[in-house]
């Protein structure tokens, strides 16, 4: 059964109140003491009158607050004056935001919900709530300020970030993330990512809708681990690891996703760098080895492996003084005070033990080993087998006293063909030009020792190369084993060739159109005491005089090249040409066997 209205218990309870009485109580009742601030304003905008919560909430005494003009309490004159100005046209304002002034001075944030109260189409005032939503504005006021914090840190963030709302949009990117992808991702527009293009680490095209964040909002969870190429508009592409993870409100709805992209470029190009470095350790010859400060061993190359003969189980771990002699062992302690100091030891020549305890002479390079603090936590060291070079220098040095005492026999030869020839050279024209020639039959015998080695030559090159300049050179027909002519005896069997040479061409066979040259050697006996055979003749040449008896030539070939090689020589004159022959030791000529002159 409904119950009466209070106003009508009121009537019948007191026969003298009337119905409209009693409603007229019950609306002056509500409004004075309702829960929610109420006024009433007149057409020109003053507080006609105001119930006790809207008192309350701005602190005024009636006496203050009723009476005067509404715009007094707002700070916003042209808000009020707008407001006023809509409810006179009849338009209801519901749940407009405004400021209003409280008693204290303070700062009132509310809503109005009003509408105006006409007769005969004139306003005759308005009723307005008022309903405060200072602690919702201040609440809404700080999550703008968080939500501006949050977006300066990300901003300021060197990491590419961005989010997306539940359908894939993008709502934010930072800046770091625009600088990565290359451009300027529209907010509200793009979906899923930031990127350009998209391509799977093998480098398949990877369309935006199947990228991790895409997968992410579709399956509402993280993707972890799906490396991914990037292509910015410019034609650049750039490796990256994306972290996208879907956000969740307080009831775990989705309502977006987060992505952190990481440029795997420096990483990758680093991982290349090492891997260049590591492939060009591992494949050094020298034998490169890493050390920490107590001496034991970190790393260890093939070429380690190489030279000393350990391998890396048998080495890594172990002190690497065991590689020191007994009578090297306080190198050690000095080369690593060193190291400590942050010092470079740059070629330091001494002598480590292999494996099988052989000894041999290293140069090695030691230099200090840092980690990511820039603290010096160990050593690196590169030990070369100096063993060929200190071979091959002391052969460079004994060469060189070679070249030395050949020098001082070429000064000698020369000494002796200036001589000779100044004594029997008629003009300084005829001088000069017989010296030239035989410092030039000295220089071809040069020539072939150079591009022996210094070795020695055959007698069938050298025959070649002192007859090269003369007409007719090769009718000398030679014959004899092979043999190698030491080169003391290329430079003074060179000389005698190109006396007998230049004798033919002046009076022999090489003068003429007729005649043979023959050139033979034999070798005889046996052991040490093997004897070389040489014989040049001429024959069917020239009626040949003489080949300037007592000059140059002769001196040459009767003395001079014989003493050379600890032989003899013998010149016959023939009516048709000369004979010269030799006979010596085989190890005054022979280039296997060392030379005694």
């Amino acid at each position: 059964m409904n119950e009466l209205p209070q106003a009508n218990v009121v009537a019948l309870n007191n026969p003298g109140v009337s119905l409209e009485d009693s409603l007229d109580f019950d609306y002056r009742d509500f409004f004075e003491n309702g829960a929610v601030a109420l006024h009433v304003i007149s057409a020109e905008g003053f507080i006609l009158h105001a119930n006790k919560a809207e008192l309350n909430l701005l602190g005024y005494p009636a006496e203050d607050y009723v009476g005067r003009h509404i715009a007094d309490f707002y700070p916003d004159r042209d808000m009020i004056d707008n407001i006023l100005s809509r409810l006179t046209r009849g338009e209801n304002i519901a749940r407009h935001p405004a400021r209003l002034r409280a008693c204290d001075g303070s700062i009132k944030h509310v809503e109005i919900t009003s509408s105006g109260h006409f007769r005969d189409g004139k306003l005759v005032n308005t009723r307005c709530f008022t309903v405060d939503v200072t602690d919702l504005e201040r609440t809404r006021t700080e999550l703008r300020q968080q939500d501006n914090t949050y977006h300066q840190i990300l901003d300021g963030l060197p990491v590419a970030i961005y989010t997306t709302d539940q359908q894939g949009t993008i709502t934010y990117y930072n800046r770091a993330a625009a600088d990565m992808a290359g451009r300027e991702p529209a907010i509200g527009k793009d979906k899923w990512c930031v990127t350009f293009k998209l391509f799977t680490a093998d480098g398949k095209e990877l369309p935006h809708d199947e990228c991790p964040m895409a997968i992410a909002l579709k399956e509402n969870r993280p993707v972890r681990n799906q490396q991914a190429v990037a292509q910015r508009p410019d034609g650049s592409f750039f490796p990256f690891l994306p972290h996208p993870t879907p956000l969740r409100d307080e009831h775990g709805n989705l309502i977006g996703a987060v992505n952190m992209l990481l440029d795997l470029t420096d990483r990758q190009r680093a991982e290349e760098a090492r891997q260049h470095l590591s492939a060009i350790v591992e494949s050094s010859f020298d034998a490169i080895v890493s050390k920490d400060l107590n001496t034991i061993i970190k790393s260890w190359n093939q070429g380690a492996e190489r030279l000393f003969g350990y391998t890396a189980d048998e080495a890594i771990g172990q002190s690497v003084t065991m590689l020191i002699p007994h009578n090297h062992q306080d190198e050690e302690p000095r080369i690593l005070e060193r190291i400590r100091r942050g010092e470079r030891v740059d070629t330091y020549e001494t002598i480590r033990q292999r494996k099988d305890g052989s000894l041999m002479p290293v140069s090695l390079t030691i230099s200090p080993v840092r980690n990511a603090t820039g603290q010096i936590v160990g050593a690196s060291k590169i030990a070369r087998d100096i063993t060929s070079a200190r071979e091959s220098a002391q052969r460079i040095r004994m060469l060189m006293r070679e070249v030395n005492h050949r020098v001082k026999n070429q000064y000698s030869v020369i000494l002796s063909m200036i001589r000779e020839t100044n004594k029997r050279s008629e003009t300084p024209k005829e001088f000069e030009s017989q010296v030239r020639e035989r410092i030039m039959a000295l220089s071809r015998s040069h020539d072939l020792l150079v591009s022996a080695d210094w070795k020695g030559a055959s007698i069938n090159e050298l025959l070649a190369a002192q007859a090269q300049p003369f007409p007719r050179g090769e009718v000398i027909e030679m014959s004899g084993p092979s043999f190698v002519l030491g080169p003391n005896a290329v430079q003074y069997l060179g000389i005698a060739f190109h006396e007998l040479a230049t004798n033919s061409a002046k009076y022999g066979v090489l003068s003429g159109d007729d005649g043979q040259i023959s050139v033979t050697w034999t070798i005889t006996g046996s052991g040490a005491s093997r004897r070389f055979h040489l014989t040049w003749a001429e024959t069917d040449g020239p009626h040949v005089q003489t080949i300037g008896q007592g000059g140059f030539g002769t001196v040459v070939l009767k003395r001079v090249a014989p003493a050379a090689v600890g032989g003899q020589g013998n010149l016959e004159y023939g009516p048709h040409g000369i004979t010269w022959s030799l006979e010596a030791p085989l190890a005054g000529v022979d280039g296997s066997v060392p030379n005694q002159h």
